[in-house]
């Protein structure tokens, strides 16, 4: 079942079984925040068995470009587009949530973003990335890192 994500009052809903839940119900807040007033998108996730594809899709582009199998079970996902941008989120149960943004057009920049929630470790998958720290009112400190996307999906 899908659940529009509120990031004025901001639920744990589909992510219960994290250890880092309340911490990794911010960072999907603070996206679905982001998206609202960037787009006026509602960002809406559905459990990871249900987004089959959308999982498929973001684990061949971490695998085929960096040789990437991320160990943590997938939790929810989402996947739209926005004006000429296709995105595609995934929530770990381990905290770690990654995003694909892919322009459609030819071109156009294409990236894997990875973002670990408040109190989680660096994935062992995750080591070879260098990650900044974001201060966000929902999520606490956000810890970002990305690659870009050399092939086509």
């Amino acid at each position: 079942m899908s659940y529009a994500v509120d990031f004025v009052t901001v639920s744990t809903t589909g992510l219960e079984s994290s250890p880092v839940a309340d911490a990794l119900a911010g960072l999907r807040a603070n996206e679905a925040r982001y998206f609202k007033n960037k787009y006026d998108h509602v960002f809406t996730v559905e459990p990871a068995d249900e987004a089959k594809e959308t999982v498929d899709w973001v684990s061949r582009i971490l695998e085929e470009e960096r040789g990437i199998v991320i160990a943590s079970p997938p939790l929810e996902a989402t996947a739209f587009q926005v004006e000429n941008i296709r995105m595609a989120y995934v929530f770990y149960r381990s905290g770690l949530s990654i995003n694909v943004m892919y322009t459609v057009d030819d071109g156009g920049k294409r990236a894997v973003g990875f973002k670990l929630s408040d109190g989680m470790e660096v994935p062992e998958e995750l080591a070879s990335f260098k990650f900044a720290r974001q201060k966000s009112k929902l999520a606490g400190t956000i810890r970002g890192s990305f690659f870009v996307i050399k092939g086509e999906y």
